[in-house]
C-alpha cells in the first residue's frame, strides 16, 4: 500500500498568493515590498524563472500576459516544495483562485450572489444552483499538464469534493425541481440536497478526474471539509465519492479537516475506491497526543487504509520543532502500522506568511527523516 520509505512528505493543499501575482492581476503596480518577496524566495528555492517573472510584471496587464504569469507562479510553488523537502507535491493552487470558487466558476448551473465569511477575516465568493448542474470544461487539465512537466518529485493533484461543492451552495433549482414530489420541508430539502451532490458528483467531478487520469495523474486527492457538518448527510458524502471516483484508474485519497471522525463511521467504510484518509490532529494536540487517538477507529472499524497524519497546525504561526513532529509521528505509529502513515500539515497553509508555511513544511521534512531513523 504505502512506499518502502517510511513517513513520506505529501503537500496537502494550498499555499499563501504571491504578492507579486496578486498585485500584477489586480492591475496594480508591484511594489518594491513584492519585488523583494520573489528575489529572495527565489533564492531560497531555487526558482529559476525569476528574470521571465520580473519581465512580465514589468508589463502592463494583459490576458496573455496575466496566464504565463500564472504558471510562472505555478512553477514557484512546485520549487516551494521541493525546496522544503516534500515527497510529493503540486503548485499550491496558483492557478486557482479559491477552493470553491474556482471548480464553481468553471462549471455550469451556478449563478455567485456574494461574498460571504467562512472564518476569521476571510471571505469567499458564494454562489446559488439555479439550473442542473453540468461539465464546461476540465479545469484542472492546464496546471496539471504545467506542473507535470516541471516537477522533480512525483505528485499530488488536490481537488474540491462534490459534498463540499455543494453544501457551501445555496440549492435553489434543485428543491424548485422537487417540490411537488415532497411536501414536507425537511424531506424536501434532504432529497434535493442529496441529488445536488450526486449530479456535482457525476456531472462535474467525474468528467475531470478522469481528463486528469486521461493526462498522466497518478494520485488525485478529492478535498471534502464539509464531509461532517451535517452528521446526518455522511451518507452523501460518501455516495458522491464514489460516484465520482468509479472506475477512475489512480490513486485516490480524500481529505477531510476539523471534523469530529467518529461520525464518518461507519458509513466510510463503503468509499470504495479510497487508498488514504488525509485527517487533521495537530489543530486539536493538547500536548498529550490525544487528539491522535481518533486513529483507534480505523482499528476499531477494521479500516485497513493509508492515514495522512496532520502533524502542524495551519492556524496558528507557532512553527512546530522537528522533534514535535517526530514525537507525533512516533505516537500515530504505535496505534498504526508505520508503513500506513504519510506525513502533511492539517490542511493548507493559505493562511500563513511564506515564511511561517516554508518553516512549518521544512520541519515537517526534518521531522519525518527523525522519525524515520527511530523507527528503522
Amino acid at each position: 500500500m504505502a512506499e518502502h520509505k517510511l513517513f513520506p512528505v505529501q503537500e496537502i493543499g494550498s499555499l499563501p498568493k504571491a504578492p507579486w501575482l496578486l498585485a500584477y492581476l489586480r492591475g496594480k503596480k508591484v511594489d518594491e515590498r513584492a519585488m523583494q518577496h520573489l528575489e529572495t524566495w527565489s533564492k531560497r528555492i531555487g526558482f529559476e524563472a525569476e528574470p521571465e517573472t520580473k519581465s512580465t510584471l514589468s508589463q502592463t496587464k494583459n490576458p496573455e500576459r496575466a496566464e504565463y504569469l500564472r504558471d510562472l507562479a505555478s512553477l514557484f510553488g512546485i520549487r516551494f516544495l521541493e525546496a522544503a523537502g516534500l515527497d510529493y507535491v503540486y503548485d499550491g493552487e496558483a492557478n486557482r483562485i479559491e477552493m470553491y470558487e474556482h471548480p464553481v466558476r468553471n462549471s455550469n448551473g451556478f449563478e455567485f450572489y456574494g461574498h460571504v465569511r467562512s472564518f476569521d477575516d476571510r471571505y469567499y465568493r458564494k454562489a446559488a444552483c439555479v439550473q442542473k448542474v453540468g461539465f464546461r470544461n476540465p479545469y484542472h487539465l492546464h496546471e496539471f499538464a504545467y506542473v507535470s512537466k516541471r516537477a522533480t518529485r512525483r505528485i499530488k493533484v488536490p481537488v474540491t469534493g462534490p459534498y463540499t461543492i455543494a453544501e457551501w451552495s445555496f440549492n435553489e433549482f434543485y428543491q424548485k425541481t422537487l417540490r411537488e414530489k415532497y411536501k414536507d420541508l425537511r424531506e424536501l430539502k434532504y432529497e434535493a440536497k442529496r441529488e445536488f451532490v450526486l449530479d456535482i458528483a457525476r456531472e462535474i467531478l467525474r468528467p475531470n478526474l478522469q481528463a486528469l487520469v486521461d493526462a498522466g495523474a497518478e494520485w488525485i486527492q478529492v478535498d471534502e471539509p464539509a464531509a461532517t457538518t451535517k452528521p446526518d448527510e455522511v451518507g452523501f458524502f460518501v455516495e458522491a465519492f464514489n460516484a465520482c471516483t468509479e472506475g477512475i484508474n489512480c490513486k485516490l485519497s480524500v481529505h477531510i479537516c476539523y471534523s469530529d471522525y467518529a461520525l464518518l463511521y461507519p458509513d466510510i467504510l463503503e468509499l470504495k475506491n479510497c487508498d488514504q484518509l488525509a485527517l487533521e490532529f495537530a489543530n486539536r494536540d493538547n500536548g498529550r497526543r490525544e487528539s491522535y487517538d481518533d486513529l483507534k477507529l480505523l482499528g476499531e472499524y477494521h479500516d485497513p487504509r493509508e492515514v495522512g497524519l496532520g502533524v502542524a497546525d495551519v492556524h496558528t504561526d507557532e512553527v512546530e520543532s522537528p522533534q514535535l513532529i517526530c514525537d507525533r509521528i512516533a505516537y500515530a505509529a504505535k496505534i498504526l502500522e508505520p508503513e500506513r502513515i504519510y506525513v502533511n500539515p492539517d490542511c493548507g497553509l493559505r493562511t500563513r506568511t511564506w515564511d511561517v508555511a516554508y518553516s512549518k513544511l521544512c520541519n515537517i521534512t526534518k521531522g519525518a527523516v527523525m522519525a524515520r531513523k527511530a523507527l528503522s
